[in-house]
Order: structure tokens, then C-alpha cells, then sequence
């Protein structure tokens, strides 16, 4: 058993969320019990993970996707009031990490897609940044890239744009990316890999010369959360498991 307020020290120990600027508050959203032996992990508190995690008895939920997004209604009525009615009647924790757990080197979602994916030399482009740079281990056809990533991540991506007949050099950052393309071109990436496309995306990638691939925002988001639970599981010596609440976006 832990103590809650030990396992948030730590984790923002790892995580420094104070140094990101964020849509959301990182850490604690909601209070539960103050002893913790079993953490359930997942990418959203949807209701159905919520559900799935009290029937796992979870004293503590860990989550990619939190609450209290910027711009949203503040009110506590209909969907959120029943998440939030669901976690203060069972007396369950909400710990939820966005930027912070995309951006870890060892624990982040982009770490850990790199490792899902098998890309070698994996990297930040900046410290401490988003956007990650690394290559294939052998140069891939788009078509066998797209082959690859739906084998590993379960999901068939999005495949637009043009660029070399052979990839090498490839860029991502997990989720709602796809805004960073432009960081991947000036990079001199072949191919660039995020969750989410939009309809400029399309027209960047085809006119600029590079590879895009919309992999799926859940798809390349379920990692990190899981990382970051284990690793809390073996520090403090509780248990841990991981939900997946099916998303096809």
C-alpha cells in the first residue's frame, strides 16, 4: 500500500509538469482515498473506463486525458457531473498527465511509440519538446510503412502526401499532432507519423513533398500511461493494470 500524496510527489518528480504550459491541469483532478493498492491505468476518463476501472477496484485512476479542458463549460452537469458523481461515490482518485506524458524521454508517449514502432536513434527535436525524429532500421516503401504501423498499433492509418519512394528519416508526435508537420519538413523527415489529420494536413503533405500518416490519436496514445503505471507499480510496490477503452479516432 502507498500513501496517494507519496505517488504524486513522484510523479510529478519524473514528469516536471510545472515546466509545460498545458490545456488542462496536470496532477491531481480529483480526490479519493488517501491509500493506494491498486492504480488502473488508461488513455481518457470516459464513463467506460471509469466503470471498468471500479469494478477492477482501482483506488486510483491514471489517465492521458483528464478534465477540466480549457475553453469547456465549467459546469458540473450532465456527462461530467456523472464521471466526477462516479469517482467521489467510489472515493477513487484522477490522476491525469497530458503534455508532460507525451514529452518524457523514458516514459512519454512518443518514447514509447518509438519503441512500439521500432524506430532507431529515437529523439526529441528540441529538449524536452514534442516533435520526436529518429529512423527505420531499413529504408520502407510507404505502402510497407503503412503495413507496419497497422500490425503494431492495430489500427490501419491514413496514408496522404507524396515524397521519396523509400523512407528513412521519420517524425512523430503522438495524438492530435498534425500541426507539427511543419516542424517534421524542416527537419528534412521523409515521413511524419501523429494521431489526428485535418484537412490542411492534407494539402501540406502533398505540396511540400512528405510522407503523413494519421495512426490514430488513442492508437498512439495508449503507452505512456502504461509505462508510467508500472514504473509507479514497481517504486512503490502496488498493483497496476491498464484498461483499453477502444477509440477509432
Amino acid at each position: 500500500m502507498a500513501h496517494r500524496d507519496d505517488i504524486i510527489r513522484q510523479t510529478e518528480e519524473w514528469l516536471q509538469p510545472d515546466a509545460f504550459k498545458d490545456y488542462n491541469p496536470n496532477g491531481l483532478q480529483s480526490e479519493g482515498k488517501a491509500d493506494v493498492r491498486r492504480i488502473v491505468s488508461g488513455v481518457t476518463a470516459c464513463q467506460a473506463f471509469l466503470d471498468a476501472a471500479i469494478e477492477d477496484n482501482a483506488d486510483l485512476v491514471l489517465v492521458h486525458h483528464g478534465y477540466f479542458w480549457k475553453g469547456e463549460d465549467q459546469r458540473i452537469r450532465g456527462m461530467k457531473q456523472r464521471r466526477l458523481r462516479t469517482l467521489l461515490t467510489h472515493d477513487v482518485n484522477l490522476l491525469a498527465y497530458h503534455l508532460p506524458l507525451d514529452a518524457h524521454e523514458t516514459l512519454g508517449n512518443n518514447r514509447q511509440l518509438a519503441d512500439i514502432l521500432s524506430f532507431q536513434r529515437a529523439r526529441p527535436l528540441a529538449p524536452g519538446g514534442l516533435v520526436w525524429i529518429g529512423e527505420l532500421s531499413e529504408p520502407m516503401t510507404p505502402e510497407a510503412l503503412s503495413a507496419h504501423l497497422s500490425q503494431r498499433l492495430g489500427r490501419a492509418p491514413l496514408h496522404v502526401g507524396t515524397g521519396p519512394d523509400r523512407i528513412r528519416t521519420i517524425a512523430w508526435c503522438t495524438g492530435a499532432a498534425q500541426g507539427f508537420i511543419d516542424e517534421a519538413l524542416a527537419a528534412g523527415a521523409d515521413a511524419y507519423v501523429s494521431g489526428e489529420i485535418s484537412e490542411p494536413t492534407t494539402h501540406t503533405a502533398r505540396e511540400c513533398g512528405i510522407h503523413y500518416f494519421a495512426a490514430g490519436h488513442h492508437a498512439t496514445e495508449r503507452y505512456g500511461v502504461q509505462a508510467l503505471g508500472e514504473r509507479l507499480a514497481e517504486t512503490f510496490g502496488i498493483e497496476h493494470r491498464y484498461i483499453d477503452i477502444d477509440n477509432p479516432v
